[in-house]
């Protein structure tokens, strides 16, 4: 599965703003078969797990609180080389830094409220695809 996988959120800044389909249609523009998506709100709890990464950061508690306040997409995208390429089409997080036509140049608000969330690598892409869905969701 490694390579042919990622996974994303479209967090609840650009779910309040009404983007979720105009990102949709990006990732489906851009090759990506959905192979899992789910409209759901993490509680602060699922969002603290899922950014455990980061618990040591300084926006940690900023960033959970943001996760969970308000809905999200989240779903699991197959194509080859979907990580890079998945990257290449959200953009740097800083949508300033981010190049034009990206989904964070185009939907994000700052480097806190950048619209999607992407996995940075293969193996993450499955450790955050298996987070949100079980095998049974996910239709490949």
């Amino acid at each position: 599965m490694a390579g042919k996988l990622t996974f994303t959120m479209i967090k609840p800044d650009a779910t309040a703003a009404g983007h979720i389909g105009d990102i949709l249609a990006m990732i489906n523009k851009a090759g990506y078969k959905i192979v899992a998506m789910k409209f759901t709100k993490l509680s602060a709890e699922k969002a603290g797990e899922f950014y455990a990464v980061h618990k040591e950061r300084p926006f940690y508690g900023e960033l959970v609180e943001f996760m969970s306040s308000g809905p999200i997409v989240a779903a699991v995208l197959e194509k080859d080389n979907a990580v890079a390429d998945f990257r290449t089409l959200i953009g740097a997080t800083n949508p300033a830094e981010a190049a034009p036509g990206t989904v964070r140049k185009l939907y994000a608000k700052s480097i806190g409220e950048n619209a999607v969330h992407g996995s940075d690598s293969d193996e993450n892409a499955l450790i955050e695809a298996a987070f949100h869905f079980s095998g049974t969701e996910i239709f490949r």
